[in-house]
């Protein structure tokens, strides 16, 4: 290969403007490789108590003897929180120093979820209202620390260490299924099962402030010209990015069917359960049970799908495997996966009544392709935001995601349960309506899909219109594919000095010019 195909940017061999895939982990040392560590185990306890809640879901209902209705409210509520606090987050840390936005956070979360283990069975109100605060401390590090890793990392090895990063979620959601209904089945109580991860949090909160640096906005990039913005102006120029438009759409829907499945395939199965053995009680033990598979099969199938997708993406992206190379790649898997996860959750569905083995089957199937965008879907924002945007951009899209996706489809889930369902309370009415309303999720899933395969026609040209305004090189550009509205914002070419046969030329054109005049 001719060296004019290959350059070194920051130390990273890149080819034809792509980097050239080598071992990543070899390029990340200390104390990057202690950043990675830090914020990815403060994720893994993010979505282990986010569902450790959904492991005792059974007995939290029998304790504060709600319907389904009111167990889809304790998610519903801990996610409006989550919401309307991620864009004050966002903005905050887009200006303000972020290890203390998250420290504060975390902190806030750890009290919260302590003290709704000691609130009484008559107090089912205030129980929900320190749900809700729960919401308000994971708000403050799901909206900032992928801008960390933004603004530590660039090219294959950011995508890498995010896949690293999100592994969190179905390995920390599986740990929280586990760890809700094991601790709750070995003490005898619920509120052991929720009161646990609190104690892992004094351990996190000690990392975040005493073992984690944080990098300046744009560091990894070498940005420049990242002056502060007003909110109004941060506002408006995300609305001008098609991009991030559909592929907040894509994932919003998709959080729609992944929040109302994890929520709700527990007592799914639970029911299928009593259907199968003819009882109208499902014993702890089975319950447990349940939760353990249910667990094992969301880590499982999480760590597949987030690797599949990365990996996928990434190969693809690079142009490896016999593909052939397209930067549209990220957009296409990541619509790809939600359109295959169609069939696979509508089989499980149809098949849990009479094969619940096999419904675990498909169950795993679903997640694993649901859960092919998580960490690709934030590649994307992160190299098509400018470098001080993207905790505003993480924020308002988490804030859609939640507000339209896993907020509302647990409650919308349990509503039309319960409607379907009426005054049959037996075990087989319970069943037949929770599995007519999961096919509602099923469907969103379609326009998951579809939102994001529409992304792939603006993807290329918002990336280079970002590096560009951070004055920084983009590889995109070395490439074939058109932008006009890039080539608009890009800065002139720098002038060039003429060599001595250039000059000669140039004084004898000169010369001839001036005798035409002269005739």
């Amino acid at each position: 290969m001719a060296d004019s195909d290959r350059m070194v940017v920051d130390g990273v061999e890149e080819e034809r403007g792509r980097e050239t895939p080598r071992g990543w982990m070899e390029r990340i040392k200390h104390p990057k490789t202690t950043l990675v560590a830090v914020l990815l185990t403060v994720n893994l306890l993010n979505y282990m108590d986010r569902f450790t809640i959904a492991g005792v879901l059974t007995q939290l209902q029998a304790y504060f003897h709600m319907d389904d209705k009111q167990a889809g409210m304790l998610q519903t509520m801990f996610i409006v929180f989550y919401m309307l606090c991620a864009p004050i987050c966002g903005i905050l840390g887009d200006r303000y120093n972020r290890k203390l936005i998250m420290s504060v956070g975390l902190s806030i979360w750890i009290v919260a979820v302590l003290l709704s283990s000691f609130v009484g069975r008559d107090y089912f109100a205030l129980f929900l209202l320190l749900r809700g605060m729960v919401g308000v401390g994971e708000a403050s590090y799901s909206t900032v620390a992928p801008t960390i890793i933004a603004d530590s990392f660039t090219g294959a090895d950011r995508s890498a260490v995010l896949m690293v990063f999100y592994f969190a979620i179905p390995v920390g959601s599986g740990l929280g299924y586990i760890g809700g209904a094991y601790v709750s089945l070995w003490t005898g109580a619920w509120q052991w099962g929720v009161r646990f991860t609190p104690m892992l949090g004094i351990i996190c909160l000690l990392l975040l402030i005493f073992v984690l640096d944080e990098p300046a906005r744009g560091e990894a990039e070498h940005a420049e010209g990242m002056e502060r913005t007003t909110v109004k102006e941060d506002l408006v120029y995300l609305t001008t990015i098609p991009t991030f438009r559909w592929t907040t759409a894509g994932f919003t829907a998709v959080v729609f069917a992944a929040g109302s499945l994890a929520w709700w395939t527990p007592s799914l199965v639970e029911h299928a359960y009593a259907v199968q053995h003819g009882t109208s009680v499902v014993p702890e033990d089975e319950k447990a049970s349940v939760a353990l598979k249910f667990g094992l099969i969301t880590a499982c199938a999480g760590l597949t799908g987030v690797t599949i997708g990365s990996t996928v993406a990434g190969a693809w992206r690079e142009g490896r495997w016999g593909l052939r190379a397209s930067h549209r790649a990220d957009a296409v898997v990541c619509g790809l996966g939600a359109l295959a996860a169609v069939p696979a959750l509508f089989a499980c569905l149809i098949t849990a009544s009479h094969y619940i083995n096999v419904a675990w089957c498909f169950v795993f199937l679903a997640v694993t392709l649901m859960c092919l965008n998580w960490a690709i879907n934030m590649d994307i924002l992160m190299y098509v935001i400018v470098a001080n945007r993207r905790a505003t951009a993480t924020a308002i899209q988490t804030m859609i995601s939640h507000l339209f996706g896993d907020a509302t489809s647990p409650y919308i889930v349990g509503v039309v349960s319960d409607w379907v369902r009426g005054d049959d309370v037996s075990q087989v009415g319970s069943f037949f309506s929770l599995q007519t309303a999961l096919f509602i999720p099923n469907a969103v899933l379609v326009f998951g899909g579809a939102a994001y395969l529409y992304a792939t026609f603006h993807v290329v040209e918002d990336q280079r219109i970002a590096a560009h305004r951070m004055h920084v090189h983009s590889a995109w550009d070395d490439d074939d594919e058109e932008s006009g509205r890039a080539a608009l914002l890009a800065p002139p070419p720098p002038a060039r000095s003429p060599s001595a046969s250039e000059a000669d030329e140039e004084e004898d054109g000169g010369d001839d010019v001036q005798v035409l005049v002269r005739n």
